[in-house]
């Protein structure tokens, strides 16, 4: 035990970085763990999306979605789902709906909005629209 207390003595900036990055990762290990909603990947969201008709929300502004979506896709900026403006979605609440950004930052927000608003299977695509991309899984600009 002394040799731990000696250690940490000696390199405090190393400790306290060890410590930090220890608690951002188990944050994230228990967010995941109880959050409502689940992260999931490109494969699994092909899936939802062809066998239990998933829809996919695309919540990066209309300026982005433009640019290029995933097929099928409804576009609802961030700031309508924090102003509660579903509209577009309210009657899909038993449907799996699938949150897609660009990078799945924000969909996080929003996906965690959805649930508070009563949306039962709710997904966030992880990588997001870089990793939809990345997989080669079809795009539109329509």
């Amino acid at each position: 035990m002394q040799e731990y207390m000696d250690f940490i003595s000696n390199n405090l900036m190393l400790s306290i970085a060890w410590i930090v990055i220890a608690v951002m990762l188990l944050t994230t290990v228990f967010k995941d763990k109880f959050s409502k909603f689940k992260g999931i990947n490109p494969q699994q969201a092909t899936l939802l999306i062809n066998k239990e008709d998933a829809v996919v929300v695309d919540v990066r502004t209309a300026e982005e979605f433009k640019k290029g979506h995933v097929v099928n896709a409804k576009n609802i900026p961030l700031s309508q789902i924090n102003e509660g403006k579903l509209n577009i979605i309210e009657n899909k609440k038993n449907n799996p709906i699938i949150v897609v950004c660009a990078t799945g930052a924000r969909s996080s927000g929003a996906a965690a909005k959805l649930v508070t608003a009563g949306f039962e299977k709710v997904y966030s695509l992880s990588p997001g629209m870089s990793g939809w991309t990345a997989a080669n899984l079809p795009t539109t600009k329509k």
